[in-house]
């Protein structure tokens, strides 16, 4: 049974996530305000054919702070991606730079607010990624990034990329950051099944602080649903 849930929600979502991509040429002209509203009918989509094919629904905890902030969030699944976009009124993204480079899809998430990141952190790749955390810090927009630099499955609590530290620094910004346990719901192989995915929203951590403790403080808030996960 959840196999079969699985096929109908892949291809209710993707079906209607091509024609979504396909429109923003129609959208763009509009301005970004327009562009946020439009993808965020991506991210409702999502919601929705989760919540009806699979039986998956979210439970927030903790309390959204006001501001621009700097959200470090858990990655577990492709569900995180848009359902936090709606839960934090949509934030710039941080990206891995083979996602920008997807035809229309990556020109989207430009026109949306968003910077790319290569894994390999080369010097010259953190020098950008600083540039453009500057540029988003000074437009007034909040940032999400997801420190662990790929989705991960549910247990495991790797290091933070080097890339967050220089982030950190780039927008000067208070961090929130999210713990959440949707792998267990929605894994990246296999079929999906019921539940609901808890997404808890942690202390928000000062800027300037030095890279160790940051880096530290970051890594133990967003494996607090990780059981066996220690400081």
């Amino acid at each position: 049974m959840n196999w079969l849930r699985t096929i109908l929600y892949q291809i209710v979502f993707y079906s209607g996530s091509v024609l979504i991509v396909l429109a923003v040429p129609l959208v763009a002209p509009f301005g970004q305000k327009a562009t946020i509203h439009h993808a965020h009918r991506w991210a409702r989509l999502n919601r929705w054919a989760a919540r009806v094919f699979l039986g998956v629904t979210t439970r927030v905890e903790g309390e959204i702070p006001e501001g621009q902030l700097l959200f470090a969030a858990k990655h577990q699944s492709m569900y995180e991606t848009t359902e936090l976009q709606l839960i934090l009124g949509g934030p710039a993204m941080v990206l891995k730079r083979e996602l920008s480079r997807i035809p229309l899809w990556g020109w989207a998430t430009k026109l949306y607010g968003s910077m790319s990141v290569d894994r390999e952190a080369s010097a010259k790749a953190l020098r950008r990624l600083m540039a453009e955390g500057k540029e988003l810090r000074a437009q007034g927009r909040s940032v999400i990034v997801y420190p662990e630099g790929t989705r991960v499955t549910p247990g495991e609590s790797p290091p933070l990329r080097s890339g967050f530290a220089g982030l950190y620094k780039a927008v000067n910004l208070p961090v929130v950051p999210i713990a959440l346990d949707s792998g267990r719901f929605m894994p990246k192989k296999g079929p999906k099944r019921p539940g609901v995915v808890t997404i808890r929203v942690g202390t928000p951590i000062p800027a300037g602080l030095p890279r160790k403790e940051i880096e530290q403080r970051v890594w133990q808030a967003i494996n607090a649903l990780e059981p066996g996960a220690q400081g």
